[in-house]
């Protein structure tokens, strides 16, 4: 029996140190030392957890801990990610968001449950709830000056290209009615309070503009933004006709590259420096006196490098105005410079780090654009 069991481990141990299974099957983390005995796939312990709620379809086993027969062992040896993958995520949309382990639940969770549960992608041309290029539903959204979240009916639609939303049931007219190539779209549990809350941005002259939504069911809200991925892809593809689908699918949401609190003192460098949270989306660092504001307070454009643009660890010398927080950042513009204290150095060499990442790219023609805009404002 004992060398059964030596036997097993052993073939278990080679089939999991295949290249093929050295990421979660559903994440992508390095080392998963999880899998499920009736799926084939090899997953990291945070997967393995929402696998463990779909037990009709995955059972879960630790690689380390708990004991492999010959026929399961058996079974992963002929599966694997390669060969499951190939046949749950085979005819996946080019505009579907795969979660990555920095994601949040609900997007990991829906993903593995549309993999596994629905077989969203397993056929050909599928019918799916976010491909029809129309999507009309209710969404709790937070009220702009109350705080309040109530429900409020949204249309996006493909045909006009725009997403709307009502504040009544049965009202002719939209609250807003925004053209979808100027939205984001991107998860925010923590600052909203809600496991499946969705932070909507747009433009609405040349300023950001933010709506806070959620909906009871993760599904609904994750086919929500799904939907406006496809809805942008689709506008997008008419309006870029040369484009291929990689650059366009590169152009649709994206998460915040940092968000947090610093402090910031005004362009005479002498007032005292006040605490707001700062969201910085590719190049715009928007500033907000609360993180669920619905308009920034102000905005600054970081440009490249090779435009003048730069950024430097702590403040200059001689540094007047009144901070309690002691890690400086300063932002080195072709106008003027902006100064930022961070309450710890971790913070400020993350910051750094994201600044870094925008400064050291190329500026696009349509980044341009947007800097002489940020220029004439000021």
């Amino acid at each position: 029996m004992a060398g059964g069991n030596e036997r097993s481990m052993k073939a278990l141990k080679e089939v999991w140190k295949r290249a093929e299974n050295s990421l979660c099957a559903d994440c992508g983390k390095p080392d998963p030392d999880w899998a499920s005995s009736t799926l084939g796939v090899f997953i990291c312990l945070s997967c393995s957890g929402i696998h463990r709620n779909i037990p009709s379809i995955s059972k879960v086993k630790s690689l380390k801990m708990d004991y492999w027969d010959d026929a399961q062992v058996q079974f992963l040896a002929k599966h694997g990610n390669a060969v499951t993958k190939a046949m749950y995520e085979a005819h996946i949309p080019i505009y579907y968001y795969q979660p990555t382990y920095n994601d949040c639940q609900v997007l990991r969770e829906q993903w593995i449950r549309a993999k596994y549960e629905r077989k969203e992608f397993t056929e050909p041309g599928k019918q799916l709830p976010y491909s029809d290029g129309v999507k009309e539903g209710i969404l709790w959204k937070r009220g702009r000056d109350n705080g309040q979240f109530l429900p409020r009916k949204f249309l996006l639609s493909e045909r006009e290209g725009c997403l709307k939303y009502f504040t009544k049931q049965d009202a002719k007219e939209p609250k807003i009615n925004v053209k979808i190539d100027v939205i984001n779209a991107t998860f925010q549990p923590e600052k909203i309070g809600n496991p499946n809350g969705l932070q909507i941005t747009y433009l609405k002259d040349n300023k950001t503009r933010n709506i806070f939504v959620y909906h009871e069911s993760g599904k609904e809200v994750v086919d929500w933004f799904n939907a406006i991925r496809s809805v942008q892809f689709h506008y997008l593809k008419v309006a870029f006709p040369i484009a291929s689908d990689n650059e366009i699918k590169n152009r649709l949401t994206r998460n915040f590259l940092k968000e947090g609190y610093m402090e910031k003192t005004g362009p005479k460098q002498r007032e005292a420096f006040k605490k707001r949270w700062f969201t910085l989306d590719h190049r715009r660092l928007m500033y907000f006196k609360d993180p669920l504001d619905a308009f920034a307070k102000g905005e600054v454009f970081v440009g490249s490098g090779e435009n003048g643009y730069s950024v430097q660890k702590g403040l200059p010398s001689g540094t007047q105005g009144n901070f309690s927080w002691h890690y400086g950042i300063t932002i080195v513009t072709p106008d003027r410079e902006y100064l930022f204290t961070c309450e710890t150095e971790s913070d400020q060499l993350e910051w750094i780090r994201a600044f870094t990442s925008v400064v050291n790219q190329a500026m696009t023609p349509q980044e341009y654009a947007i800097e002489a805009y940020f220029k004439f404002k000021s």
